[in-house]
């Protein structure tokens, strides 16, 4: 009966061993070098899209014939700025998949362009005037409620 409960024992730590395991895997502790590429990918996406921003802030307001037109240019342009959001927080959560700092950093960083999408929204709400009521507030509630379902969409695979 000792021998069977010894090795009972044995089982179970093996067993949590291999739990243990599994779980540091799934966790995705990824090296510099594997994590490093991936969030430098999102970094770039939201680079684009802030130089996209800036050119959009240094123009005059664009002049539609139609509600509609306005309309749809408002909906492109919330777009974008859902998606610099949902790649600045992919990227955050490439970083988190690996211990080193500078990657942490690098990814941590850009999280403050967040707020050329403001200005965007902004200037949105500024051209539509008496035209369209452009609630900001509204605006980001939107892009919050976006930003996980296009960050599934623009994950990197595995």
């Amino acid at each position: 009966m000792v021998k069977f409960e010894s090795m009972r024992a044995i089982i179970l730590i093996l067993f949590a061993q291999v739990l243990g395991s599994i779980s540091a895997v799934s966790a995705g502790d990824r090296s510099a070098e594997e994590a490093r590429p991936r969030v430098e990918h999102h970094l770039l996406e939201a680079e684009q899209l802030v130089r996209h921003f800036e050119s959009v802030l240094a123009q005059e307001c664009p002049r539609f014939g139609t509600a509609d037109e306005r309309r749809a240019y408002v909906d492109g342009e919330v777009e974008h700025a859902v998606l610099l959001v949902a790649h600045l927080e992919q990227a955050w959560v490439e970083a988190k998949r690996t211990s080193d700092k500078d990657v942490r950093l690098a990814a941590k960083a850009p999280r403050a362009q967040v707020k050329s999408a403001q200005r965007l929204i902004t200037k949105l709400q500024t051209c539509a005037g008496d035209d369209g009521a452009l609630e900001p507030s509204a605006v980001w509630r939107r892009v919050e409620q976006e930003v996980p379902r296009r960050q599934a969409e623009i994950a990197l695979p595995h």
